[in-house]
This record gives structure tokens, sequence and C-alpha cells, in this order.
């Protein structure tokens, strides 16, 4: 229930912050956000295929 609560706080948060910047700002910390997610997943798929 707790991480529940935290989500839905972080999530207000994240958006309330979106809803006042300008979309361009918004896109590039999007993409920002992407490639480091892909970046992570690259990774971590390596460090998997490494173990085996």
């Amino acid at each position: 229930m707790l991480f529940l609560v935290a989500a839905v706080m972080l999530l207000g948060v994240l958006l309330g912050s979106v809803a006042h910047t300008p979309l361009p700002v918004t896109l590039v910390a999007a993409v920002g956000i992407g490639c480091w997610l892909l970046v992570f997943a690259v990774r971590e798929h390596r460090a998997r295929a490494r173990r085996r």
C-alpha cells in the first residue's frame, strides 16, 4: 500500500512539473530518459549474456 501511495505522489509531482514546462523541454527530457533506459537495458542484456 505504501508503494502505491509513493507512486501516486511521484506521478503527481512529475505530471505537475510537465504541465508547467514548454513542450520542447518536455520532449527533450523524455528523449533523454528513453536513451538512458535503452542504455541500461543493453548493459543488462550483455551482463546476463556473459553470465551464461
